[in-house]
């Protein structure tokens, strides 16, 4: 690797515009001007940012599909390859796939383009990674425009300036980052099995009967409301020793250095449960809150029923979320559901089970996040080392 590095740092790399070094820049067809979309006759896939993911074409239960008419009108504007590179250039900018297989029954939206490399000259592969890199995404991010919704112009996306270093070299940096790329691949893919099997036995676990008693959530949980543990400022610092949550995806808005109102969960554990969104997360550290819409749910009774064995169940539970719904969920809908009652000993055994197979698919500190986490870093390291060629030629 250090010889490599070495070639890079001396290597006189000649720099072009995009544009000099791809045969066309092209975007999609708006199916407000030209067809719809999910018609009863729609069997092809239409292509959004949503499907390009971990540098490639990804179809699932929400894409948009489209009928033969419109797939040929795409064809004829996009003409589609393998080899070919799609950059998301509107929206979240800068999101790249590479096509491998070629396109038989899908197209793109307008906003993705396609970039068709010019591969006597670039590695289609190489050039998808430099897309990724901080300075060439620094370069089109400057050159983006627009109001709420931004997007870099093709013009301006073909004037960003491209390294060019021989293809031995090329090649050779594409196999090292191929190799991290595949690493980080394979720990997702194990993750999401993962999932998918932990969801099946905590099912299993919690499947009961009439053979045990039923209560009703408001019966075994007591909330309370998070006014003393409210946040005052939005002043967050990392350096600060306290984190302020949220019951969503984010859960650690930041850290605050207020000392007063610090709800003690490192003594005493508590579900954080968002009363709109039933949203709701496991909380055994010191944190204050950021919503008044959050609830602080504890059981009313340890010995009887296990706090942990009721997070666990309450995660089996739908929803029921309806649209334009602004009801405070805990008291209008979810302190009536069931929950079984167990014998103790057994609640704690399936809390044992379910911890083991939390802590490996949900730990941001340790468990495959974790280690998806380090692996993606490691890449993104090496990716500047490799791709840092010096513009020589400018």
């Amino acid at each position: 690797m250090s010889k490599l590095l070495d070639q890079i740092r001396n290597c006189n790399v000649e720099w072009k515009p995009l544009g000099e070094v791809i045969h066309s820049l092209k975007t999609g067809l708006n199916p407000r001007n030209f067809f719809k979309l999910n018609t009863d006759d729609a069997n092809n896939f239409y292509v959004t940012i949503r499907e390009l993911k971990s540098h490639t074409i990804i179809f699932n239960e929400n894409t948009d599909k489209i009928n033969n008419e419109a797939l040929r009108l795409c064809n004829n504007r996009s003409n589609l390859e393998v080899g070919d590179i799609l950059f998301s250039g509107t929206g979240t900018i800068g999101n790249v796939a590479i096509i491998e297989k070629q396109p038989m029954n899908w197209n793109i939206k307008e906003g993705v383009y396609a970039i068709k490399p010019k591969q006597d000259i670039i590695d289609s592969k190489f050039l998808l990674y430099l897309f990724e890199s901080e300075n060439i995404r620094k370069d089109f991010l400057s050159r983006s425009a627009g109001g709420t919704v931004k997007s870099v112009p093709m013009k301006e996306l073909a004037k960003i300036l491209i390294p060019i270093p021989p293809f031995s070299l090329q090649s050779e940096i594409v196999r090292i980052l191929d190799i991290f790329t595949a690493i980080t691949s394979e720990l997702t893919n194990e993750l999401s099995l993962r999932k998918k099997q932990y969801q099946y036995y905590r099912d299993k676990l919690l499947s009961f009967g009439d053979d045990v008693e039923w209560k009703t959530l408001g019966e075994v949980a007591k909330y309370e409301q998070p006014t003393k543990y409210l946040v005052q400022s939005s002043d967050y610092h990392d350096d600060f020793d306290t984190p302020v949550l949220t019951a969503g995806k984010t859960f650690i808005l930041g850290y605050t250095d207020e000392t007063d109102g610090i709800y003690k969960a490192s003594q005493n554990p508590v579900i954080i449960f968002d009363d709109f969104t039933t949203a709701n997360k496991w909380v055994d550290f010191d944190f204050k809150a950021k919503s008044s819409a959050m609830k602080m749910i504890t059981s009313a009774d340890e010995n009887k029923v296990l706090l942990k064995f009721i997070y666990y169940w309450l995660n089996t539970l739908p929803s029921e979320l309806a649209s334009n719904d602004h009801k405070r969920q805990w008291i209008s809908n979810f302190a009536k559901k069931l929950i079984p009652i167990p014998p103790l000993a057994e609640q704690q055994r399936i809390v044992e089970i379910l911890d083991k197979f939390d802590t490996l698919v949900n730990s941001l500190t340790e468990g495959l996040p974790k280690e998806i986490e380090l692996r993606q870093k490691q890449y993104e390291y090496y990716r500047g080392l490799l791709l840092d060629f010096p513009k020589s030629f400018c």
